[in-house]
């Protein structure tokens, strides 16, 4: 499951639609609507997206969280590590052939530490723009 699927069917639930009723009103089958909420369809487009968050009447924050999310859902990766250094291409090969067997707890550690390191390197940048 992705973390823009698993938002949805939350939001979904709660407001107690069935997949079915939600498919039929965004014009979409409930197959790919199953597909999208499981993590076995990539990112919706921009529409439907829009579509979703109006059907689900979210608003504002957290429209712009399924928006973030819908960014970060994307089942199959590729990540392009030329022009970086060797301990960068390991860690993506060696994230690529463990993270199936990662524990939760250690999958979420990892996030929370590349989270922080973006963070502050995003920080950095930001400092460079300004001088």
């Amino acid at each position: 499951m992705t973390p823009f699927g698993e938002r949805v069917r939350v939001l979904r639930k709660e407001r107690g639609v069935t997949q079915t009723k939600m498919a039929r009103a965004l014009g979409v089958s409930s197959a790919y609507l199953s597909a999208l909420e499981h993590g076995r369809r990539g990112r919706p487009t921009w529409q439907l997206l829009q579509r979703i968050i109006g059907y689900l009447n979210v608003i504002w924050d957290d429209a712009e969280e399924l928006e973030r999310l819908a960014e970060l859902s994307h089942p199959k990766v590729t990540v392009e590590t030329a022009g970086l250094g060797p301990k960068a291409t390991a860690l993506a090969n060696r994230l690529a052939e463990t993270i199936a067997i990662l524990s939760s707890e250690d999958v979420e550690g990892l996030l929370e530490a590349l989270e922080a390191a973006a963070a502050r390197a995003e920080a950095i940048e930001r400092a460079k723009r300004r001088r």
